[in-house]
């Protein structure tokens, strides 16, 4: 049987999301096992997610996926390079035979080109050299630069941001030698926040919709929506601005120095995000006054998440411990016991057996358990606020 592993947000899942499910069944055989790694309560564009992890994690498994997997919030909150590095060493852990992932392209051995070609230690040397002669670019800009000359139109791929993740997916692979053959669907429908086009909806169009009250059940299959909706009736995580709040009180009582021990944060871009936190009243004025072309937004965003929610530059030398299961239907939990006691790193089916890990796997839990803590604080009912959910927790059964 094949395994097919998916790195994914699920913020929200869509009828795209559906689509990459059924295509890699039809590619690899109906009785694939889907097994997903998915960000927790805070996502790599640097933002809550609009639904909890369980609340995602049980709508992707009663619309097609039979095993959920968290990614521990310092590879959620990381470049690129460090999410996929992190989501995909989890999902070689427990035992995947294939990555399934969607790309612009279409293409996987372009991408695979791609890839080999990033790795290649000339094209390094060559991306530093780039950095040297155009301090002012950022790292994704100079390899895309660097690529295209090396390439031509190969390279371009690298300015869409599907292909971006793709690429570090497969680099992924060959740098650990992963024994995960990797498949490609093309993706179809709106692009990458991105409105308009036919076809699926992107999440991000998605989000912008919900935000404006509209409805957008037709982009949503049933079985998901539902969670959702019993999510939204229970008032879970409709107060944004208690959020923000939050997270803005305890950026305001940070010192320079933590901003500049952030990941990412060590090259001038910790001061200027300190610096902007003293000058700006939002998270997104604060980012935005912190970007530059050398600065992206988005790293503005994941570095802010970052300082409010205890992830420091330590993490970037681990890869995650754990491989915490979120919901499951009956196929991902004969997986379970298939691989129970077999996989690279424990996998966990009840939150209180981290207590029973080594201090830095039980120190990474403690983190994702505090984002939680703070997570839970948008919710309206008194009882969904509570401290201390994740420990008690289990995954959802569907």
């Amino acid at each position: 049987m094949n395994i097919a592993g998916i790195v994914c947000e699920y913020n929200p899942f869509h009828s795209g999301h559906l689509y990459q499910l059924t295509e890699t069944r039809r590619a690899l055989g109906e009785d694939t096992l889907t097994v997903c790694v998915m960000s927790g309560d805070f996502v790599q564009r640097g933002e809550a997610a609009v639904f909890s992890k369980f609340a995602r994690a049980e709508a992707a498994c009663c619309t097609g996926a039979d095993l959920v997997f968290e990614l521990p919030l310092p590879w959620c909150l990381s470049s690129a390079e460090g999410f996929a590095g992190g989501a995909v060493s989890l999902l070689a852990a427990v035992g995947c035979t294939h990555l399934s992932f969607g790309s612009e392209s279409g293409d996987v051995e372009t991408l695979q080109t791609l890839a080999r070609e990033i790795l290649a230690p000339d094209t390094q040397r060559d991306i530093t050299a780039q950095l040297q002669r155009s301090p002012e670019l950022s790292y994704a800009m100079a390899r895309e630069l660097v690529l295209t000359e090396k390439l031509g139109e190969c390279g371009t791929l690298l300015s869409q941001p599907n292909n971006i993740l793709a690429v570090e997916y497969l680099k992924a692979i060959y740098k650990n030698d992963y024994p995960i053959t990797p498949i490609t669907v093309k993706r179809i429908g709106s692009g990458h926040d991105k409105a308009g086009g036919q076809g699926p909806k992107s999440a991000s169009e998605l989000r912008q919709l919900m935000e404006t009250g509209a409805d957008i059940s037709a982009h949503i299959p049933e079985t998901a929506l539902s969670v959702y909706r019993r999510e939204r009736a229970a008032g879970r995580g409709r107060d944004k601005a208690v959020l923000e709040t939050a997270l803005l009180s305890r950026l305001r009582m940070l010192d320079r120095a933590v901003f500049e021990s952030l990941p990412d944060g060590s090259d001038g871009a910790g001061a200027r995000l300190w610096k902007a936190v003293r000058e700006e009243s939002t998270l997104e004025d604060i980012a935005q006054a912190a970007r530059t072309k050398r600065y992206p937004h988005a790293r503005m965003r994941r570095m802010l998440l970052c300082a409010a929610l205890g992830v420091s530059a330590e993490y970037t030398k681990m890869l995650p411990p754990y491989a915490r299961v979120l919901a499951a239907d009956a196929a991902g939990c004969a997986y379970l016991r298939e691989i129970d006691g077999k996989s690279a790193v424990p996998v966990l089916t009840k939150p209180a057996a981290v207590r029973r890990l080594d201090g830095g796997a039980a120190k990474v839990f403690a983190l994702g358990a505090s984002a939680h803590d703070v997570y839970t604080l948008q919710n309206v009912t008194n009882s969904d606020k509570k401290c201390g959910q994740d420990w008690r927790n289990g995954p959802v059964i569907v």
